[in-house]
């Protein structure tokens, strides 16, 4: 059985929806600001400080992902705050997990956060065979497999999205992440570009936004982690988009770990790719 074989004999989908379906639940308990905001003590494998609603979603993503192996299912998981975990003899198959994309977000009460699970067949972006990723602030399920489309709320996407642009020729909406203000003042000239710019403040969804051709492009201005964004990229891709991280030669040859090794840029256009593939140039590759 091949390594893809082996990831289409589980049930990827149902295991995402229903850890989906817990984490709503959980994120839906705090009341108070000081409940979101409330820190294990300790810092995630991804090098940020854990939320509490953050190993608490990753409890409920790591049960299904054991349920999955009691069925007789091996792969490794790679997660935010866990780091690489084993599941048995197969560890060619890789479950990459942000168990919530979008944490500042979360703990600030802001809509736009979400959880995002992909499933590879080999160590890069280019290899990713199922992606998915829920977003609790509109409740939005986007899955895909490579090859097969895009479902939104588990029905097909039929509409491929389609790119605006403004009289002078600039994108008419892009969508910027890792939006620190020094790293805005540092990266190319957004202006050239877009017309205007929308921060959610969560990589996977501002990626499935553009799938949606809700915005027009995006860009990150910082290097992004695997778990930020290996599922979206496959949703853009089936959507009919184009994502690249710039810095390396093969656009999708970002390796599945936890290091943030470059920006990732999205765009409906071979030309709009190029365009935004220059906005974080003075960035791309730093450490």
């Amino acid at each position: 059985m091949t390594q893809r074989e082996r990831i289409l004999a589980a049930d990827w989908y149902g295991a995402c929806e229903r850890a989906a379906a817990q984490v709503t639940d959980l994120l839906g308990r705090p009341r108070t600001a000081a409940e979101r905001v409330a820190e294990t003590g300790t810092t995630g494998e991804g090098g940020d400080r854990t939320l509490v609603l953050d190993a608490a979603a990753e409890e409920i993503v790591f049960a299904q992902l054991d349920a999955l192996h009691r069925e007789g299912h091996d792969f490794v998981a790679i997660s935010e705050e866990r780091g690489e975990v084993v599941f048995g003899e197969h560890s060619e198959i890789r479950v990459v997990i942000d168990p919530i994309d979008g944490s500042l977000n979360a703990k600030r009460g802001l809509p736009h956060h979400a959880l995002s699970i992909a499933v590879a067949d080999g160590p890069t972006m280019a290899d990713v065979v199922f992606g998915y990723v829920h977003d609790f602030g509109p409740s939005e399920s986007w899955s895909a497999w490579r090859g097969r489309g895009v479902l939104l709320d588990g029905e097909p996407m039929l509409e491929r999205p389609a790119e605006r642009r403004s009289s002078d020729g600039r994108l008419e909406v892009v969508a910027i992440e890792s939006a620190d203000p020094r790293w805005l003042s540092l990266s190319g000239d957004l202006g050239e570009v877009a017309r205007r710019l929308r921060a959610v403040g969560a990589i996977a969804v501002s990626l499935c936004q553009l799938a949606a051709g809700r915005v027009d492009g995006m860009v990150s201005l910082w290097n992004c982690r695997a778990v930020d964004a290996a599922a979206a990229q496959l949703i853009v891709r089936e959507a009919g988009g184009l994502v690249a991280f710039p810095v390396f030669d093969d656009p999708l040859a970002a390796p599945l770990d936890l290091e943030p090794h470059s920006p990732v840029v999205a765009a409906l256009t071979e030309e709009a790719l190029a365009q935004l593939s220059t906005v974080p140039a003075p960035l791309a590759g730093r450490r």
